[in-house]
């Protein structure tokens, strides 16, 4: 891939290629280990200079996708609770059938785990879902994308689910996926007043059907965010 095709997809030069780092983890390109090629490797594999690789790795490393030891290089770094997107065991994204596969398996997981929530939760519960939900609204009105805190949401979801494999498949299937997955079309989704009203709304009637302690409603709200989510990634997604 050329630096002058990179330009012309929009964005700077090292949001491109934390983009289309981030779509390789994605894909399991990196092997079980995660461990990633060097600057060089990966300057020669996207097109442009090392300079740019590493403002890319520098800002991978700030978002805690990557770390770098030394003596050993940059490796993946799994989200807390999970195995690592491309371990054994977890399908990779390498096509945009996947994406519809990887959603449609979502709103199952999610749905079901709302409507159990909205039946089980206890007032700890709702403290939590509650704090979540402000957390990621702040993140989102300061212009951040707010990854990290929407996950924390739907893991607060899980557990007020009180059924343990909804929490373990979320933590360790769903979650690290959509992490990833969101970080790669996010680097260069500015996000707009109105982008962040829909998911303030969004959100807000998951946690609104969970309160009033209604499955039915809990579970079309998950229904209806995950396919605007979806809608999302598509408009943005780079994988082929």
């Amino acid at each position: 891939m050329s630096e002058l095709r990179l330009q012309k997809e929009g964005g700077t030069l090292s949001e491109r290629i934390y983009a289309r780092v981030v779509e390789s983890i994605l894909r399991g390109d990196f092997g079980a280990g995660g461990k990633l090629p060097t600057e060089g490797e990966l300057a020669s594999r996207f097109g442009v200079s090392r300079p740019t690789v590493r403002e890319a790795l520098s800002r991978l490393r700030s978002d805690g996708v990557i770390a770098t030891r030394r003596g050993s290089g940059s490796h993946v770094v799994a989200p807390a609770g999970s195995a690592g997107v491309g371990a054994a065991g977890t399908p990779p994204i390498s096509s945009l059938a996947d994406i519809e596969r990887y959603y449609a398996f979502r709103s199952c997981v999610e749905a079901g785990a709302a409507a159990a929530a909205a039946e089980y939760r206890d007032a700890d519960d709702l403290e939590a879902l509650r704090t979540s939900f402000e957390d990621l609204m702040a993140a989102m009105e300061s212009g951040h994308a707010g990854i990290e805190q929407d996950v924390r949401f739907h893991f607060a979801i899980a557990r007020a689910s009180h059924n343990p494999f909804f929490v373990s498949t979320i933590e360790t299937t769903v979650a690290p996926i959509r992490q990833f997955m969101e970080l790669a079309s996010s680097v260069t989704d500015k996000k707009s007043p109105e982008r962040v009203s829909t998911n303030q709304a969004e959100h807000q009637a998951i946690v609104d059907a969970i309160v009033r302690r209604d499955p039915q409603g809990a579970a079309e709200a998950v229904r209806l965010h995950v396919l605007n989510a979806k809608r999302r990634i598509f408009e943005k997604t780079r994988l082929p």
